[in-house]
């Protein structure tokens, strides 16, 4: 059963999936925090930095985001908090916000509706990528799926300044992955499990990319025809949400199996019923 103290949620706030299932508050802020925990788990953390954020239906531009000054291990549904388009908390909780840290999300959030959650990384793999003019190659499996999706913006320093969103913006376009160069990259999808399966392709690429720079000889170079075709193969399976779900709730049984319960009270099977 769902601990009694994040049932205060309720299950006004509700948005029906593809497929007819239908999210509520509660179930949302579980699943954000899984995806919390998931990152933490395969070390794409940076100490209480960066943020993953997610709309809540129903409501005026509101995010579910991590307090800032915890460790995503940390991280639970109950204290996830609630945040405008600015960073700001909407309503009382015991945890500060982060509205300097919220800048990237806040802006894309408010024009890309498509994107309800948007993830932030700077792992070593992929900050690797982002320093390189070339950026992401498109030549090993991951890569290839990435072909076409990605954009890149322009470093301006840590990114904290109203002023940068148009660019930001212009920069991103329609794509779904945004290198910040000198930085890292920015992804998002219409749901979490979408989002962690870019996520999970861009930091594979990074990667391999990085693994592949450190071998002596040439790398075996792929047309555009058969990139175009990876790339569409993986959007399509990307659009699937049932297929992305299979993915994110089976990397989050391996986690619990290898950490237990990832917070107290969590019995592993609450999302899931």
């Amino acid at each position: 059963m769902l601990n009694t103290s994040i049932k205060k949620f309720g299950s006004h706030h509700s948005v029906k999936q593809p497929g007819g299932s239908v999210e509520t508050e509660v179930s949302l802020r579980i699943q954000l925090a899984e995806f919390y925990h998931l990152v933490a788990y395969l070390g794409w953390t940076e100490a209480i930095f960066n943020h993953i954020s997610l709309r809540l239906p129903g409501t005026d531009n509101h995010y579910l985001v991590n307090p800032f000054g915890l460790h995503y291990e940390e991280v639970t549904p109950e204290n996830l908090v609630t945040v405008d388009l600015a960073g700001n908390l909407v309503g009382p909780s015991q945890y500060p916000a982060n509205p300097a840290g919220f800048a990237l999300h806040g802006a894309i959030h408010e024009v890309r509706h498509d994107m309800h959650c948007i993830a932030h990384t700077h792992t070593t793999a992929v900050s690797a990528i982002a320093l390189k003019q070339d950026g992401f190659q498109h030549d090993d499996f991951y890569g290839a799926q990435l072909f076409e999706q990605v954009a890149y913006h322009d470093f301006e320093g840590v990114t904290l300044f109203a002023d940068e969103k148009p660019r930001i913006l212009k920069s991103l376009g329609d794509k779904n992955v945004l290198v910040m160069r000198n930085h890292g990259i920015a992804v998002g999808g219409r749901d979490v499990p979408r989002t962690f399966w870019t996520l999970f392709t861009a930091q594979r690429a990074a990667e391999i990319q990085c693994q592949a720079g450190m071998l002596p000889g040439r790398n075996s170079i792929l047309s555009d025809q058969v990139r175009q075709r990876c790339s569409k193969v993986a959007d399509d399976l990307a659009a699937n949400a049932s297929f992305a779900q299979k993915m994110f709730d089976g990397m989050v049984r391996k986690m619990r199996r290898h950490t237990g319960p990832l917070w107290p009270g969590d019995n592993g099977i609450d999302r899931l019923h």
